[in-house]
């Protein structure tokens, strides 16, 4: 199956350091060769936007591997700062390898972007989709998305706070877990929710901030040399990334959102 990736922040940071690990499981270290992409959402350049939500969005897909990718190696040496960022490389399951079955997938609901990507595998899941939200490629993921927009736009008439969203993200989960694995990441450029069926971990880096060494690459990073006391930055992945950190796993069937660099009960 695909792995997932994804960050959150409380003030701008790039992901390089974890995406460089990440690649490697793209046909170095493990099999996920069949295409990746990766999307940040970016505020204003002033750096105030805590106040609203992130509504700039940079979006990249490949077909071809990460590890070897042209586009992935730009990713690795460009330091893009970002508080929600959502990356996923492909083992396919569903769909040929193509460009518009790369993940992450982007909708647009309430004038804001959604950015979502999904590792798994949904049997039997033919969804009646009679809004404006249909797939452009062959996979189940992306149907699963777009029934998740409909039915987000079903429940409300217009953007509603991130608690209420939450819960009713709550009541679709089950839905598309009862088809088979259902691990995902969505954004809208205020939150950044993940669930997990089988394998989903966060970490949450904040003061005193540590050396922190990848497991797929000869490349260690000291935090306290690049943040300041008031950063909080939480990594989402399908399997820890770093050999000397404290990564914490999902429960199966669990949901949790992140807000500013920290999950919310």
């Amino acid at each position: 199956m695909c792995q997932l990736l994804g960050m959150n922040c409380n003030t701008p940071t790039d992901i390089t350091f974890s995406f460089s690990g990440f690649a490697q499981r793209a046909g170095v270290t493990d099999h996920h060769s069949d295409g990746w992409g990766i999307a940040f959402f970016e505020g204003h350049p002033d750096g105030t936007p805590h106040a609203q939500p992130d509504k700039g969005l940079r979006l990249y897909v490949d077909n071809q591997a990460a590890s070897t990718s042209p586009v992935a190696q730009l990713i690795r040496q460009y330091p893009i700062q970002s508080r929600h960022v959502i990356a996923h490389i492909r083992k396919a399951t569903q769909g040929p390898i193509a460009l518009e079955n790369c993940h992450p997938f982007v909708r647009e609901l309430w004038g804001r972007y959604w950015v979502f990507a999904h590792n798994g595998n949904l049997e039997n899941f033919q969804p009646h989709l009679h809004s404006h939200f249909h797939p452009v490629g062959d996979t189940d993921s992306e149907r699963a998305f777009c029934w998740i927009m409909q039915e987000i736009a079903k429940a409300h008439a217009c953007m509603p706070p991130v608690e209420e969203l939450t819960r009713t993200l709550r009541e679709l989960m089950p839905t598309l877990a009862k088809h088979g694995t259902f691990n995902m990441l969505l954004s809208n450029g205020a939150a950044l929710w993940a669930h997990a069926s089988t394998h989903l971990h966060y970490i949450v880096r904040q003061h005193p901030f540590t050396t922190a060494q990848l497991q797929d690459e000869d490349l260690a990073i000291d935090f306290a040399e690049h943040t300041t006391p008031n950063d909080r930055v939480a990594v989402i992945a399908t399997q820890p990334l770093t050999t000397n950190e404290q990564w914490t796993a999902f429960c199966c069937g669990e949901l949790r959102v992140f807000v500013d660099g920290q999950p919310l009960d």
